[in-house]
């Protein structure tokens, strides 16, 4: 009876050493998932992950993947702009950029008001899209006390026209 008894209780610690390691393994160079965003146009979609991703509280603290995707486009399809809740939750801004890199206009999202948004591909007065960034944005001050929006994330994507 003592042995039977010694036996499970080596298997026993064997097992929980077995499952903490694996555990270990499996985690120690597990790095937070960012956020993807998705650009759908003409029966074609793109993910993409942040072109860069700072810490909230510390602007230097970055990850630069440098990530941009690219969607083709024509005149007739508009591009479906989807942003998970990680993004949504907070307020983000979408930046709408033409032929001309100058003419670029914005829109800001409160928290959780917008997950998708139609972009058409021609607009009247600017002219083509040539790529969509979507920001999240960050209040910060400078030493006179101006306080100001800054990104601390962005998302990339370029238009490829057929």
């Amino acid at each position: 009876m003592k042995r039977v008894v010694a036996v499970l209780t080596v298997v026993a610690v064997l097992s929980a050493a077995a499952t903490a390691a694996l555990i270990w393994q499996l985690t120690r160079h597990h790095e937070p998932q960012l956020p993807e965003i998705s650009a759908y146009s003409r029966g074609v979609a793109t993910v993409v992950g942040p072109y860069q991703y700072c810490q909230v509280l510390d602007l230097n603290a970055c990850r630069a993947p440098g990530v941009q995707g690219e969607l083709r486009v024509g005149d007739r399809d508009p591009v479906q702009l989807s942003v998970p809740s990680a993004i949504a939750k907070a307020p983000w801004r979408l930046l709408r950029v033409y032929g001309d890199p100058v003419d670029t206009t914005q829109t800001v999202y409160r928290p959780e008001s917008r997950f998708a948004v139609t972009i058409p591909t021609v607009d009247p007065q600017r002219g083509r899209l040539t790529g969509i960034a979507v920001q999240l944005l960050t209040l910060v001050q400078d030493q006179t006390g101006e306080v100001f929006e800054l990104p601390h994330a962005e998302w990339s994507v370029r238009m490829v026209w057929d």
